[in-house]
């Protein structure tokens, strides 16, 4: 097989076997409760702590490559992926589950970002935009197949075994590892290792803080307590990178518009949709009555969709441009997450796998513009330290995403006076997490009339319509 095939197919074992464990598993939410004798709401820590690891390990993924060599970096990631997903099927308890789920985020955040770099630096430069169409499929099939797959298992097995079907295709992308992908060995610059430790402790306390609060953990006064403690180490940080020649992670690049914007829009943006693997499996089977499986089934439409729009969003960006499709896009998708707080037991299942469906779309469109206009002014000696950032800022999102949603869904039921499990509930946690993602509409207003033209192929005034750039985020 052809180099530009085989190593996008190798990394791809990785991707996929992440994203289908991350949407199976909140599909399965409910039954893990139910054997852990804990409420729902209280797995969103399952949720959060895996993208906290993410987010903790991904700004130093490429530093450990180049220290350590590419390939044994990833075979090692994948290996630490396994051993926290046999830690989740042995859990026999929440705080065990959320233990063995960070140990899987610590292996995710190097697996993947270390699989990107050994593509674009492995494959030529005409090959490139070739070879990661190769790696975006299973990225796309992972999120269809897990909320069925995963419904499937629990209904019918275990939804133990669903942490188990990783470890065949993870072996199989260690062997392939070791066989092809090269060493790739080269001279770091010196790690921040200040910077990398208030980072880390910083986010870790905070997140772990604000999750924490509804005693799902610990106490609420020693949640409070890491709350405040991660606040402190977040701040010793910017202190920190404001004085260090080389910080771990940039924070001046926040002074280019359309990285800001990108960052901090898109942020709002994901917290928002963030939510919704958590809180729609939860309402479709603890409101509405439905098995995992049929849960799995409605749910997955919504990724047939994000498939759907991959084939039309560089044709809209370059009709209208990057400002007016973040605007109007964001209204859009923060519209339907609102409306699904409107669906009941009785919904026919063609109009909700509808919603679902144009939710998928409008969502998908968002990510890639997102995506896209993000790095559209940054220069290429800084792409790296920008790409760690929005990493990182992706993963903060989404679990305060969860977070939030967990939280207004606890808020409504202590308000209405009925179970955590009433449709009434629903409607105001998806109303809520709805309209953080629709703020994030004000941040993109800021964007000039212009920005991302020459990457969208949408001409300015007087200028001839260029072909379109491949709407791709460096490495993905």
């Amino acid at each position: 097989m052809k180099r530009e095939r085989l190593l996008p197919l190798i990394v791809a074992t990785a991707l996929f076997i992440e994203n289908m464990d991350s949407t199976a598993i909140a599909t399965s939410l409910p039954a893990i409760a139910l054997d852990f004798g804990v409420e729902p709401v209280a797995l969103k820590l399952a949720l959060t702590t895996y993208m906290l690891a993410l987010a903790v390990f991904i700004p130093v993924s490429g530093w450990v490559a180049d220290r350590f060599g590419a390939r044994p970096t990833f075979m090692v990631a994948i290996g630490v992926f396994l051993l926290g997903s046999i830690g989740c099927a042995s859990a026999d308890s929440l705080g065990a589950l959320v233990a063995a789920r960070f140990l899987q985020g610590m292996g995710g955040a190097m697996m993947v970002p270390v699989g990107r770099l050994v593509i674009l630096r492995s494959i030529a430069k005409a090959q490139l935009v070739r070879a990661l169409s190769w790696l975006t499929v299973p990225a796309l099939l992972g999120p269809m197949m897990g909320p069925p797959l995963g419904g499937l298992i629990t209904t019918y097995g275990n939804w133990r075994y669903i942490f188990l079907i990783n470890i065949p295709m993870g072996l199989l992308g260690i062997f392939l590892a070791w066989r092809h992908i090269p060493l790739l060995l080269s001279e770091p610059k010196p790690l921040d290792v200040r910077g990398f430790l208030l980072s880390a402790i910083g986010l870790a306390l905070t997140m772990f803080g604000f999750a924490s609060l509804g005693r799902h953990l610990v106490s609420t006064e020693l949640a409070a307590g890491c709350l405040l403690a991660g606040i402190a180490g977040l701040a010793l940080y910017v202190l920190h990178a404001r004085r260090h020649p080389h910080p771990l992670i940039d924070l001046g690049l926040l002074q280019v518009p359309t990285f800001s914007v990108g960052v901090i829009g898109g942020s709002l943006f994901r917290i928002g949709v963030g939510a919704t693997p958590f809180l729609l499996p939860l309402m479709l089977q603890l409101s509405f009555g439905l098995d995992p499986l049929q849960s799995g089934l409605i749910t997955f439409a919504s990724a047939a969709g994000a498939m759907f729009m991959k084939t039309l969003a560089a044709r809209i960006l370059r009709r209208f441009g990057f400002r007016p499709v973040l605007v109007a896009n964001a209204l859009a998708a923060s519209l339907l997450l609102c409306g699904f707080g409107l669906f009941r037991a009785d919904t026919p299942y063609p109009l909700l796998i509808g919603v679902l469906l144009a939710s998928g779309c409008f969502r998908s469109l968002q990510f890639t513009s997102l995506n896209a206009i993000t790095y559209a002014d940054i220069e290429p000696e800084r792409m790296g330290q920008a790409s760690s950032l929005a990493g990182m800022a992706q993963q903060v999102a989404l679990a305060i995403g969860v977070t939030i949603g967990g939280y207004a869904l606890t808020v409504a039921s202590l308000a209405s006076g009925l179970p955590m499990d009433a449709a009434i509930n629903f409607t105001f946690a998806f109303l809520t997490v709805g309209l953080v993602s629709a703020s994030s509409a004000w941040m993109m207003l800021r964007l000039a009339p212009d920005a991302g033209a020459e990457m969208s192929g949408k001409a300015r005034p007087g200028e001839e319509v260029a072909e379109p750039k491949p709407l791709q985020r460096p490495g993905t």
